[in-house]
């Protein structure tokens, strides 16, 4: 295994944890956002008003995502195992 092949599997890792952990992410903050117009519009500044509708939003999210999410990381540790020789024998 030469380095390279270390590099692009870290490279290949990071970028399949951030896509699947985007969705989750957006829709916290897009959330977040919002509540905390709402709070400032109405000067309510209650922590639990926007971290349990934030909570839900990003469960709701995930069960949305969910499919998506495992059949990514399935691909994923398909693509991962399947090169495990190639990746061993150099060639």
């Amino acid at each position: 295994m030469n380095p390279q092949d270390a590099v692009d599997l870290t490279r290949e890792a990071i970028v399949i944890s951030l896509l699947i952990s985007s969705p989750l992410l957006l829709v916290g903050m897009a959330t977040g956002l919002i509540l905390g117009l709402l709070q400032a519009l109405t000067q309510i500044q209650d922590q639990t008003v926007s971290f349990v509708p934030k909570l839900m939003a990003m469960v709701a999210a995930l069960a949305f995502c969910l499919p998506w999410l495992v059949q990514k990381m399935l691909e994923y540790s398909h693509d991962l195992f399947s090169n495990i020789p190639h990746i061993i024998t150099g060639g």
